[in-house]
Protein backbone atom coordinates (compact mmCIF):
# COMPACT_ATOMS: atom_id res chain seq x y z
CA UNK A 1 0.00 0.00 0.00
CA UNK A 2 1.36 3.44 -0.94
CA UNK A 3 2.11 6.00 1.77
CA UNK A 4 -0.52 8.31 0.28
CA UNK A 5 -3.15 5.59 0.54
CA UNK A 6 -2.03 4.78 4.09
CA UNK A 7 -2.38 8.45 4.97
CA UNK A 8 -5.85 8.58 3.46
CA UNK A 9 -7.05 5.57 5.39
CA UNK A 10 -5.49 6.84 8.60
CA UNK A 11 -7.20 10.20 8.16
CA UNK A 12 -10.54 8.51 7.69
CA UNK A 13 -10.07 6.23 10.71
CA UNK A 14 -8.92 9.06 12.99
CA UNK A 15 -11.65 11.40 11.78
CA UNK A 16 -9.28 14.22 10.88
CA UNK A 17 -10.47 14.67 7.31
CA UNK A 18 -12.89 17.58 7.63
CA UNK A 19 -15.28 17.94 4.66
CA UNK A 20 -16.13 21.55 5.54
CA UNK A 21 -12.48 22.62 5.51
CA UNK A 22 -11.29 20.13 2.93
CA UNK A 23 -7.95 19.40 4.65
CA UNK A 24 -6.45 17.28 7.40
CA UNK A 25 -7.03 19.45 10.48
CA UNK A 26 -4.00 20.48 12.52
CA UNK A 27 -6.30 21.89 15.20
CA UNK A 28 -6.99 18.34 16.35
CA UNK A 29 -3.66 18.21 18.20
CA UNK A 30 -3.73 14.60 19.34
CA UNK A 31 -4.79 13.06 16.05
CA UNK A 32 -2.56 15.33 14.02
CA UNK A 33 0.45 14.50 16.25
CA UNK A 34 -0.16 10.77 15.79
CA UNK A 35 -0.27 11.24 12.03
CA UNK A 36 2.87 13.37 12.17
CA UNK A 37 4.81 10.83 14.23
CA UNK A 38 3.86 8.12 11.73
CA UNK A 39 5.16 10.25 8.89
CA UNK A 40 1.78 11.03 7.41
CA UNK A 41 1.68 14.77 8.16
CA UNK A 42 4.12 17.67 8.10
CA UNK A 43 4.01 21.38 8.65
CA UNK A 44 1.71 21.83 5.66
CA UNK A 45 -1.69 20.26 5.04
CA UNK A 46 -1.18 17.14 2.94
CA UNK A 47 -4.59 15.75 2.12
CA UNK A 48 -7.89 17.03 0.83
CA UNK A 49 -11.09 15.34 1.95
CA UNK A 50 -11.99 14.74 -1.69
CA UNK A 51 -8.67 12.92 -2.10
CA UNK A 52 -9.51 10.76 0.92
CA UNK A 53 -12.84 9.77 -0.56
CA UNK A 54 -11.32 8.93 -3.93
CA UNK A 55 -8.29 7.04 -2.63
CA UNK A 56 -10.18 5.10 0.04
CA UNK A 57 -12.96 4.09 -2.37
CA UNK A 58 -13.20 0.27 -2.50
CA UNK A 59 -12.31 -1.24 -5.82
CA UNK A 60 -13.60 -4.45 -7.40
CA UNK A 61 -11.08 -7.29 -7.43
CA UNK A 62 -9.45 -7.91 -10.78
CA UNK A 63 -9.27 -11.31 -12.50
CA UNK A 64 -5.84 -12.07 -11.04
CA UNK A 65 -7.11 -11.41 -7.53
CA UNK A 66 -10.12 -13.64 -8.08
CA UNK A 67 -7.93 -16.47 -9.34
CA UNK A 68 -5.47 -16.16 -6.46
CA UNK A 69 -8.12 -15.95 -3.71
CA UNK A 70 -8.45 -19.41 -2.15
CA UNK A 71 -11.92 -20.87 -1.64
CA UNK A 72 -13.02 -21.53 1.90
CA UNK A 73 -13.82 -25.15 1.11
CA UNK A 74 -17.16 -25.08 2.92
CA UNK A 75 -20.01 -27.15 1.49
CA UNK A 76 -20.68 -28.02 -2.13
CA UNK A 77 -23.24 -27.11 -4.81
CA UNK A 78 -26.67 -28.60 -4.09
CA UNK A 79 -27.65 -31.53 -6.28
CA UNK A 80 -30.84 -31.25 -8.40
CA UNK A 81 -32.58 -33.95 -6.35
CA UNK A 82 -31.68 -32.10 -3.12
CA UNK A 83 -33.20 -28.88 -4.45
CA UNK A 84 -36.30 -30.75 -5.59
CA UNK A 85 -36.76 -32.20 -2.09
CA UNK A 86 -37.13 -28.68 -0.65
CA UNK A 87 -38.86 -27.03 -3.60
CA UNK A 88 -42.34 -28.34 -2.75
CA UNK A 89 -44.51 -25.22 -2.55
CA UNK A 90 -47.77 -25.31 -4.53
CA UNK A 91 -49.34 -22.18 -5.99
CA UNK A 92 -53.04 -21.46 -6.57
CA UNK A 93 -52.50 -21.77 -10.32
CA UNK A 94 -51.28 -25.34 -9.83
CA UNK A 95 -47.60 -24.64 -10.36
CA UNK A 96 -45.56 -26.95 -8.16
CA UNK A 97 -48.13 -29.75 -7.99
CA UNK A 98 -46.49 -33.18 -8.08
CA UNK A 99 -47.77 -36.03 -10.18
CA UNK A 100 -50.22 -38.11 -8.17
CA UNK A 101 -53.82 -39.06 -7.54
CA UNK A 102 -56.18 -40.01 -4.72
CA UNK A 103 -59.90 -40.59 -4.21
CA UNK A 104 -62.26 -39.39 -1.52
CA UNK A 105 -62.70 -42.95 -0.26
CA UNK A 106 -58.94 -43.48 0.03
CA UNK A 107 -58.62 -40.18 1.86
CA UNK A 108 -61.25 -41.17 4.41
CA UNK A 109 -59.24 -44.23 5.46
CA UNK A 110 -56.05 -42.19 5.81
CA UNK A 111 -57.85 -39.41 7.69
CA UNK A 112 -59.39 -41.70 10.27
CA UNK A 113 -56.04 -43.39 10.88
CA UNK A 114 -53.74 -40.33 10.98
CA UNK A 115 -55.83 -37.16 11.36
CA UNK A 116 -59.04 -37.82 13.30
CA UNK A 117 -57.32 -37.92 16.70
CA UNK A 118 -56.84 -34.15 16.48
CA UNK A 119 -59.36 -32.97 13.87
CA UNK A 120 -62.24 -35.29 14.79
CA UNK A 121 -63.89 -38.05 12.81
CA UNK A 122 -65.95 -35.55 10.84
CA UNK A 123 -63.42 -32.71 10.79
CA UNK A 124 -65.16 -30.95 13.69
CA UNK A 125 -61.95 -30.56 15.72
CA UNK A 126 -61.10 -32.20 19.04
CA UNK A 127 -60.54 -29.96 22.05
CA UNK A 128 -58.55 -26.95 20.89
CA UNK A 129 -57.42 -28.56 17.64
CA UNK A 130 -58.78 -26.70 14.62
CA UNK A 131 -61.90 -27.88 12.81
CA UNK A 132 -61.57 -28.52 9.09
CA UNK A 133 -65.23 -28.71 8.08
CA UNK A 134 -68.44 -26.79 8.67
CA UNK A 135 -68.86 -23.09 9.37
CA UNK A 136 -70.69 -22.26 6.14
CA UNK A 137 -72.44 -18.89 6.45
CA UNK A 138 -70.81 -17.96 9.77
CA UNK A 139 -68.14 -15.51 8.58
CA UNK A 140 -70.34 -12.50 9.34
CA UNK A 141 -71.29 -13.80 12.79
CA UNK A 142 -69.72 -12.62 16.04
CA UNK A 143 -67.88 -15.95 16.34
CA UNK A 144 -67.19 -17.12 12.77
CA UNK A 145 -66.02 -20.68 12.12
CA UNK A 146 -63.08 -20.30 9.74
CA UNK A 147 -62.66 -23.77 8.30
CA UNK A 148 -61.28 -25.03 5.00
CA UNK A 149 -64.75 -25.02 3.52
CA UNK A 150 -66.03 -21.74 4.92
CA UNK A 151 -62.94 -19.53 4.76
CA UNK A 152 -59.95 -20.79 2.78
CA UNK A 153 -59.85 -19.26 -0.72
CA UNK A 154 -57.44 -21.65 -2.49
CA UNK A 155 -57.26 -25.44 -2.57
CA UNK A 156 -53.50 -25.22 -3.07
CA UNK A 157 -53.15 -24.06 0.54
CA UNK A 158 -54.74 -27.29 1.75
CA UNK A 159 -52.47 -29.49 -0.35
CA UNK A 160 -49.34 -27.47 0.43
CA UNK A 161 -49.90 -27.47 4.19
CA UNK A 162 -50.71 -31.16 4.42
CA UNK A 163 -47.67 -32.00 2.34
CA UNK A 164 -45.27 -29.92 4.45
CA UNK A 165 -46.60 -30.16 7.99
CA UNK A 166 -49.03 -33.05 8.45
CA UNK A 167 -49.64 -35.29 10.23
CA UNK A 168 -48.60 -33.44 13.37
CA UNK A 169 -45.42 -34.96 14.75
CA UNK A 170 -44.71 -36.94 11.59
CA UNK A 171 -44.51 -34.30 8.88
CA UNK A 172 -43.37 -35.20 5.34
CA UNK A 173 -44.30 -38.84 5.89
CA UNK A 174 -47.20 -38.89 3.40
CA UNK A 175 -46.81 -39.82 -0.24
CA UNK A 176 -48.09 -37.55 -3.01
CA UNK A 177 -51.02 -39.92 -3.61
CA UNK A 178 -51.96 -39.80 0.09
CA UNK A 179 -51.89 -35.99 0.09
CA UNK A 180 -54.17 -35.91 -2.96
CA UNK A 181 -56.53 -38.40 -1.26
CA UNK A 182 -56.65 -36.41 2.00
CA UNK A 183 -57.28 -33.17 0.11
CA UNK A 184 -60.13 -34.82 -1.77
CA UNK A 185 -61.63 -36.12 1.49
CA UNK A 186 -61.49 -32.68 3.14
CA UNK A 187 -63.33 -31.30 0.10
CA UNK A 188 -65.93 -34.01 0.57
CA UNK A 189 -66.39 -33.21 4.27
CA UNK A 190 -67.20 -29.64 3.25
CA UNK A 191 -69.66 -30.76 0.54
CA UNK A 192 -67.50 -29.24 -2.17
CA UNK A 193 -67.21 -32.72 -3.68
CA UNK A 194 -70.11 -35.13 -3.22
CA UNK A 195 -68.88 -38.25 -5.01
CA UNK A 196 -66.81 -40.55 -2.78
CA UNK A 197 -65.24 -42.07 -5.88
CA UNK A 198 -64.02 -38.70 -7.14
CA UNK A 199 -60.30 -38.79 -7.92
CA UNK A 200 -58.21 -35.66 -7.39
CA UNK A 201 -54.99 -35.34 -9.40
CA UNK A 202 -52.60 -32.74 -10.80
CA UNK A 203 -54.68 -32.40 -13.97
CA UNK A 204 -58.08 -31.53 -12.46
CA UNK A 205 -56.78 -29.83 -9.30
CA UNK A 206 -57.21 -26.24 -10.53
CA UNK A 207 -60.80 -26.92 -11.64
CA UNK A 208 -61.93 -26.97 -7.99
CA UNK A 209 -63.38 -23.64 -6.84
CA UNK A 210 -63.49 -22.94 -3.10
CA UNK A 211 -66.75 -21.38 -1.77
CA UNK A 212 -65.05 -18.32 -0.28
CA UNK A 213 -62.61 -17.63 -3.10
CA UNK A 214 -64.37 -14.46 -4.27
CA UNK A 215 -64.29 -12.89 -0.79
CA UNK A 216 -60.53 -12.36 -1.00
CA UNK A 217 -59.01 -9.51 -2.99
CA UNK A 218 -55.62 -7.98 -3.62
CA UNK A 219 -54.26 -5.30 -1.31
CA UNK A 220 -55.52 -2.04 -2.88
CA UNK A 221 -54.19 0.45 -0.35
CA UNK A 222 -52.08 2.19 -2.98
CA UNK A 223 -55.36 3.27 -4.57
CA UNK A 224 -57.91 3.21 -1.75
CA UNK A 225 -55.67 5.10 0.69
CA UNK A 226 -53.82 7.26 -1.81
CA UNK A 227 -55.15 10.43 -0.22
CA UNK A 228 -53.33 9.60 3.02
CA UNK A 229 -49.90 9.28 1.39
CA UNK A 230 -49.20 12.85 0.31
CA UNK A 231 -45.65 13.84 -0.49
CA UNK A 232 -46.00 16.80 1.91
CA UNK A 233 -47.86 15.56 5.00
CA UNK A 234 -49.68 18.11 7.13
CA UNK A 235 -47.67 19.00 10.25
CA UNK A 236 -49.56 22.02 11.64
CA UNK A 237 -53.20 23.12 11.96
CA UNK A 238 -54.32 19.95 10.17
CA UNK A 239 -57.76 19.94 11.79
CA UNK A 240 -59.93 22.08 14.01
CA UNK A 241 -59.37 21.98 17.75
CA UNK A 242 -61.53 19.40 19.52
CA UNK A 243 -64.68 20.73 21.17
CA UNK A 244 -65.15 19.95 24.85
CA UNK A 245 -68.76 18.83 25.36
CA UNK A 246 -68.58 17.94 29.04
CA UNK A 247 -66.33 17.96 32.06
CA UNK A 248 -66.00 15.30 34.74
CA UNK A 249 -66.42 17.79 37.56
CA UNK A 250 -69.77 18.99 36.21
CA UNK A 251 -71.26 15.49 36.35
CA UNK A 252 -69.85 14.91 39.84
CA UNK A 253 -67.55 12.02 38.99
CA UNK A 254 -64.32 13.72 40.08
CA UNK A 255 -63.51 12.95 43.76
CA UNK A 256 -63.04 16.01 45.96
CA UNK A 257 -60.96 14.47 48.74
CA UNK A 258 -57.35 13.33 48.56
CA UNK A 259 -58.04 9.88 49.94
CA UNK A 260 -60.25 7.18 48.53
CA UNK A 261 -63.20 5.51 50.24
CA UNK A 262 -62.66 2.65 52.62
CA UNK A 263 -63.17 -0.79 51.15
CA UNK A 264 -64.19 -3.72 53.35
Amino acid sequence: MSRLREAALLAVLLGVADQSVGWVERSDTHHFRVAQLMGFANAQPILRASDVAEIAKPTAPDDDTRRSTPKLGLGRPALPEEIAAWDTDVRPDGKGLPVGKGTVKQGEDIFQAQCAACHGEFGEGVGRWPPLAGGAGTLTADRPDKTVGSFWPDLSTVFDYIQRAMPFGNARSLSNDEVYALTAYILSMNDIIKDENFELNERNFTSIRMPNATAFYDDDREIAEKAFWGSEPCMKDCRAAPKVVGRAVSVDVTPDGKSGPKVD
